[in-house]
């Protein structure tokens, strides 16, 4: 679905595509779908409670000479899945990109009083099970299209090194199974279907802005780069793995960390 767009160009790397990003309304989704939409694409967005931040994003990306639609989303529940592929497939037709971003937040919040079974149900319901559920979802969609299509999931670079502490362990359960769950889909749906992987490490998000200064500066030392990540850093590496220059990646995290994990 082609729209005029003054923006539009042989030079944007999104030109056109169909990128739907779960989680959006705030942090590194409305990064990553910012940044899409910047790129050329047309970007159906999902939350799941804030209506007036995700409104916000659209209108952002409306700004930016691009179509987006939102939709309230429970990445967990089956029936909201379905939703939001039949509202993707009667606003664009098809999917290019499908960025499974939405994650529980277990730091922050009413989520942060949980107690640790508390804390993993919701990990391993909305950050593992979710993102399995989608994957599924977008691969049904894009398996029915010429072009195929590309998945890209939200890891952690913890899972792979691992991380002392209640809060890492649990992140490490379901963020490494996001990992091996990943890079099994992508040798499932290749070559059809490329699936890549995201691993984040220490962003400026929610959990950074309350994070005690002494902590962040510790961490901030620890970093090869010397700064903690911005949500923006994620979303240069998503805008390259949904972009046709990652055409022979398949099945690889790319982690975005400062080098705080090689």
């Amino acid at each position: 679905m082609a729209l005029d767009n003054p923006r539009t160009g042989p030079d944007l790397l999104l030109r056109d595509k169909i990128v739907v990003v779960t989680g959006a309304s705030s942090g590194i989704g409305r990064a990553i779908a910012l940044a899409c939409a910047a790129a050329g694409a047309n970007i159906a967005t999902t939350y799941h409670a804030n209506r007036d931040r995700a409104d916000k994003v659209v209108a952002e990306i409306k700004a930016l000479g691009r179509d987006c639609i939102t939709l309230q989303v429970d990445v967990a529940d089956d029936e909201d899945l379905a939703e939001l592929v039949g509202a993707v497939r009667d606003r664009f037709g098809r999917v290019d990109v499908w960025i499974n971003n939405a994650g529980a937040d277990i730091l922050t919040g009413q989520g942060a009083d949980q107690d640790r079974f508390e804390k993993l149900d919701a990990l391993l319901e909305v950050d593992l099970r979710g993102t399995i559920a989608a994957s599924w979802v977008a691969a049904e969609l894009m398996r029915g299209q010429p072009g195929g299509g590309t998945i890209i999931n939200m890891s952690w670079d913890g899972a792979v090194r691992g991380l002392g502490g209640e809060n890492p362990e649990l992140f490490s359960a379901a963020k490494g199974g996001v990992l091996s769950f990943s890079r099994s889909l992508a040798k499932s749906l290749a070559p059809k279907i490329r699936v890549n992987i995201l691993g984040p490490g220490w962003i400026e998000t929610a959990f950074g802005e309350i994070a005690p200064s002494g902590f962040k500066e510790k961490v901030r030392q620890a970093i090869p780069l010397g700064r903690w990540g911005r949500p923006e850093d994620v979303a240069g590496a998503a805008v390259y793995l949904a972009s046709d220059l990652a055409n022979y990646v398949t099945g690889q995290m790319i982690m975005v960390n400062g080098g705080d994990v090689m």
